[in-house]
């Protein structure tokens, strides 16, 4: 099982932009899949964006064009960028990793990061 710890959310200005890292350990020779989830308040969880050691990379559409997605596969990171945030992206952040690349029902989740916009 994949340990993962997310950092750097908090609270951000409406039109700002937010950087999340999360770091993997354990069992993290080679995670195929990395990415990133989120839920907002009285919302189920969705996808943001999700990253495979191939690079191929899936965006939710709702984030396309204002949210980046990158991976340091040697140091077991994962990265978000969204830039011009809004309210309706205040949500709880949560990272995961799908080690052999089967799908959500064999993710690891982290902790997840409260990030909420607001000026």
């Amino acid at each position: 099982q994949v340990q993962l710890a997310e950092s750097g959310g908090g609270l951000v200005q409406p039109g700002g932009s937010l950087r999340l890292s999360c770091a993997a350990s354990g069992g993290t020779f080679s995670i195929n899949t990395m990415g990133w989830y989120r839920q907002a308040p009285g919302k189920q969880r969705e996808l943001v964006a999700t990253r495979t050691t191939a690079d191929d990379t899936v965006y939710a559409d709702s984030a396309k064009g204002r949210v980046s997605i990158s991976r340091d596969i040697a140091k077991h990171m994962i990265y978000l960028k969204v830039n011009s945030l809004k309210a309706e992206d205040t949500a709880v952040y949560y990272c995961i990793a799908d080690l052999h690349g089967w799908g959500p029902d064999n993710y690891d989740w982290g902790q997840g990061t409260q990030d909420t916009v607001s000026a």
